[in-house]
């Protein structure tokens, strides 16, 4: 409805072109699963390589992004993960496509778990649940005064 003020859509076209990547649109279907699932699947027709859901992916009940991702989805290869900042991110893959749910601190936290996931996935790399068990040595970024990543533990 245009309430909220968009804070996502530019950290995403700077994050994308940190890795030569380009966003090829960005819609706001509201609150309703099925109008997210929708959407996805319209990106994904349109030939979009990877989808990428923000908004309402906390456990709190009315937070709908994760079941519209979970009713279009072939298989869900986590919803969580053991990476501070990005605990409830979410990666599944429908029609062999990976759909990622961000969580709200890739708009605010400098390096997530965005920045571990995401350039692997645009690779076309198919990453699974044992993937992101690794990730949780290392798991933690540090938020060093001077950022070197990544070189640096986070996410090793």
């Amino acid at each position: 409805s245009g309430r909220i003020a968009d804070a996502f859509g530019p950290v995403l076209e700077k994050k994308a072109a940190e890795v030569g990547a380009t966003i090829m649109g960005q819609v706001f279907p509201g609150d309703e699963p099925e109008a997210i699932t929708q959407a996805i699947l319209d990106f994904l027709a349109q030939g979009a390589d990877m989808v990428q859901v923000t908004g309402g992916m906390s456990v709190d009940p009315d937070d709908m992004t994760p079941s519209a991702i979970r009713a279009c989805a072939d298989e869900v290869v986590t919803y969580g993960t053991p990476v501070l900042p990005g605990a409830m991110f979410m990666l599944a893959y429908v029609q062999g496509k990976p759909v990622v749910g961000l969580p709200g601190c890739v708009m605010y936290a400098k390096r997530t778990v965005f920045d571990l996931a995401v350039p692997r996935l645009l690779t076309g790399e198919k990453l699974t649940r044992r993937d992101f068990v690794l990730m949780a040595h290392g798991g933690q970024c540090q938020n060093c005064p001077v950022c070197t990543y990544p070189d640096c533990g986070f996410g090793q």
